[in-house]
């Protein structure tokens, strides 16, 4: 029988001399830790307050969640599904980029802790039992509150713990983490249940349970498609992601008179999807001059220039994890030249067509065959295109070189949402009530294309807004951030005499 010392002592080398059990891949350990002297180990495990604290409230929303999950179990009645969040995932060395929970796992749960895994177990008489499994929460009479540095409360804050997680989150069950590899073994030992793995989130529930590929991918493409359909609460979250996202590029705007590069438009931004979300979406794209061309230009490290053009294509995702998808051009000078007005207009006319074939019953591609037709008779009009009919058949497509993208994806919880759905309910589907998509038409006229004119090369154009599909057509979620060029001109104004 070891003594608390010892015990301790075995924890805390543990803790600094292995790697961490639930990191994948794992980093590596610290090296420069030293391990604590048995005296400073019962210091620090004596004279503690009790744990009185309460159970946390219920998630606001949790009945959201809990239809979620009932809506997957008709789905696959009679069978066992597991679907993780994933891990931290390392930086450099030692270090983890911030953790932001799977989509799936988040779309049932509500939970942002990494590690934790929802499995949803057939009852009798139909029907599933929500079981999640968690990192406990030992608090004080466990040494590895201050001697684990990838999961102790003094290194990284504390976890929720078993029973608060199951009361904050309204399952029926929690449980563990150290549970998890036995009950994953015995469903690997039960050949009579069927079970279904989301795949690719966690080796460790990869390994345990074969991979049963085509029945796995139909758990993948069932959540991608219950996703397709906003409720009014995700419509409320994306909502406000926009609204952050106005005042992010306004942020920007203030700043464009003295802004010197790429890398500082970038930082404004993410400061406010900092401030009131929970990051950004995606990697900020801030292109300024031709690197508008680039059509994911993210290395934003290109000056800032009077006279050109800057492609902000920027989201805020909130702090319930639903992202915006914005894009504005913004003449850096405060006006657009001749030129880029031109440019300008054309794709602003071709999302104005866009937009009216957003509406149920229409093919989802029907609002990109729009915005193509538009695009193609206006470089037909500029001198670019020889013949814009010519140019739209399937065989020739050739206004893609200089539009290479579809005007429309997904958008929710992932900037590209949805993306395990099928192609015949996604992409060669039709539109429903309640979809949300990107319109994002742009026109990107590279600086040694010899088919365009002189004046008009260099400069990159897109207009991107958020829409949700409703009974009739469609709302324009972003409607509110300015979109003509008469109004994106006054849009800065307005706000450079605010600045004075």
């Amino acid at each position: 029988m070891t003594t608390q010392s010892e015990a301790a002592q075995a924890a805390a080398t543990e803790a600094t001399a292995s790697q961490p059990v639930t990191s994948e891949p794992q980093a590596k350990p610290a090296g420069h830790d030293t391990v604590p002297p048995p005296a400073l180990l019962d210091f620090m495990m004596k004279r503690w307050k009790p744990n009185t604290r309460k159970l946390p409230p219920k998630l606001k929303h949790a009945d959201a969640f809990l239809a979620r999950r009932r809506a997957l179990s008709k789905l696959f009645p009679g069978e066992t599904l597991i679907i993780p969040t994933g891990h931290e995932k390392v930086r450099a060395n030692d270090t983890h980029y911030r953790f932001r929970p799977g989509t799936d796992f988040y779309y049932l749960t509500g939970n942002t802790e990494p590690d934790c895994v929802l499995v949803l177990q057939p009852k009798e008489g139909g029907g599933h039992t929500d079981i999640l499994f968690v990192e406990p929460n030992p608090g004080r009479s466990d040494a590895t509150f201050f001697t684990d540095r990838v999961k102790g409360e003094l290194w990284v804050g504390p976890r929720l713990g078993v029973k608060e997680s199951q009361a904050r989150f309204g399952v029926h069950e929690a449980r563990g983490l150290p549970e998890l590899k036995g009950f994953l073994s015995s469903l690997h030992g039960e050949v009579s249940r069927p079970t279904r793995v989301l795949r690719g989130f966690s080796d460790k529930v990869d390994g345990v349970l074969p991979a049963q590929a085509e029945r796995d991918k139909a758990l993948a493409q069932a959540l991608s498609e219950l996703r397709l359909l906003k409720d009014a609460q995700e419509l409320r979250e994306l909502q406000a992601a926009i609204d952050s996202t106005q005042r992010g590029f306004e942020d920007v705007i203030r700043s464009l008179k003295s802004a010197r590069s790429e890398r500082e438009v970038e930082g404004i931004f993410n400061l406010r999807a900092r401030v009131e979300g929970n990051d950004v979406g995606y990697n900020t794209i801030a292109a300024s001059g031709s690197h508008a061309c680039v059509l994911h230009w993210t290395r934003n490290d290109g000056p800032v220039k009077k006279g050109e053009l800057l492609l902000l294509d920027a989201g805020v995702e909130g702090n319930s994890l639903y992202t915006a998808d914005i894009t504005r051009t913004l003449p850096v000078s405060g006006k657009f030249s001749k030129e880029q007005r031109q440019i300008y207009e054309l794709v602003l006319e071709a999302q104005l067509q866009a937009f009216k074939a957003v509406k149920p019953g229409n093919d989802f591609m029907e609002p990109n065959r729009a915005a193509m037709r538009v695009l193609a008779q206006g470089l037909e009009r500029l001198g670019i295109l020889p013949d814009a009919e010519e140019a739209l058949k399937d065989q020739h497509q050739f206004y893609k070189r200089y539009s290479l993208h579809n005007v429309s994806h997904m958008l929710g919880l992932d900037v590209h949402d949805c993306a395990q759905a099928r192609q015949e309910v996604y992409k060669y589907g039709k539109l429903q009530s309640g979809m949300v998509l990107t319109v994002e038409p742009g026109l990107y006229f590279q600086t040694d294309d010899l088919t365009v004119p002189p004046r008009y090369r260099g400069i990159g154009v897109r207009i991107e807004d958020d829409v949700v599909v409703t009974a009739r057509g469609c709302k324009v979620l972003s409607d509110g951030i300015p979109r003509t060029v008469k109004d994106v001109e006054a849009w800065i104004k307005r706000i450079w005499a605010k600045k004075k």
